[in-house]
């Protein structure tokens, strides 16, 4: 699957969604002119990141469409089997302010894009805007590797950030519905998540945090006293002690009937080597293995 399709880099991509988008760099060989497109014809975009629009902030900006209006087109692209013409790729918050001011058309840009393409774009304009809260960013980096096959490295090159940041973001949505809300909420910090994320009581921490007040570096410390999670890294990076070993690769010796072996690397990472003595031995191990 192709990615980055727009055949540019993250500066360019700025150039086409921060303040006046220029033109030239947006349209390449193909000819985009700003166009008035009347507002019932543009449906938002489902796999938008952003989730949540505040609605002074809207009103602040449908007050600014009515005196000057919308300085900035937003971005389009045509869409078949829906009852509107056009997908907001971005500028949905332009797009609400705009209705929310009683106008009918808003200028915008229409431009042939993929899915792939319509989610990194609104993703970026999000991000690098600071739009979105923890949760929707680490939504929108779940749903670009799950929806389009991104790996943790396309991300990263695609969002400017590093590994570290994407890996902490995501780890964000591990945690309980609960937590996540108060994350949402402005109730407890991206910082203070990041921390309870590997302990096995996230819930409990969470609530401790609010309402003692509770500074990171304070929650650092809780959290080392608090049990860990056993999906945690930094729990299952725990070497298995050598008992434990001969005890698993005993049962996997009486479930396939050849000697096992667990070979363990750093991280929590390892293989299992299987041994077998003859032809007849391989067929019946990978019936056992494939059954």
């Amino acid at each position: 699957m192709a990615k980055f399709g727009l055949g540019r880099g993250l500066d360019d991509l700025e150039k086409e969604i921060g303040a006046i988008p220029d033109i030239s760099v947006l349209t390449g060989t193909e000819r985009v002119v700003v166009k008035q497109i009347p507002l019932n014809q543009i449906g938002a975009n489902p796999n938008q990141p952003r989730k949540t629009f505040s609605d002074t902030e809207l009103a602040d900006l449908a007050a600014s469409i009515r005196e000057k209006g919308v300085l900035q087109p937003i971005l389009l692209r045509t869409v078949a089997g829906q009852p509107y013409l056009y997908e907001i790729v971005a500028g949905e918050r332009r797009f609400r302010a705009s209705k929310l001011a009683g106008k009918t058309e808003i200028p915008a840009l229409i431009k042939n894009l993929s899915d792939e393409n319509t989610m990194e774009i609104a993703l970026i304009e999000n991000v690098q805007r600071e739009n979105l809260n923890p949760i929707e960013e680490a939504g929108a980096y779940k749903n670009l590797m799950h929806e389009c096959g991104y790996t943790l490295a396309d991300i990263v090159r695609l969002i400017g950030k590093s590994e570290s940041y994407i890996r902490n973001a995501m780890r964000l949505i591990t945690l309980p519905d609960a937590v996540q809300t108060m994350i949402k909420n402005g109730e407890l910090s991206a910082s203070h998540a990041r921390a309870i994320a590997v302990a096995e009581n996230p819930i409990q921490l969470a609530n401790e945090i609010v309402n003692k007040k509770l500074t990171v570096a304070d929650t650092d410390k809780l959290v080392k006293t608090a049990k860990r999670s056993t999906k945690s890294r930094s729990f299952t990076a725990h070497t298995i002690d050598a008992k434990t070993l001969r005890t698993i690769e005993s049962d996997i010796k009486s479930a396939l009937k050849v000697p096992a072996k667990i070979i363990e690397r750093r991280g929590g990472a390892g293989r299992i080597v299987l041994e077998y003595s003859s032809r007849i031995e391989l067929d019946e191990l990978v019936k056992k293995l494939t059954k």
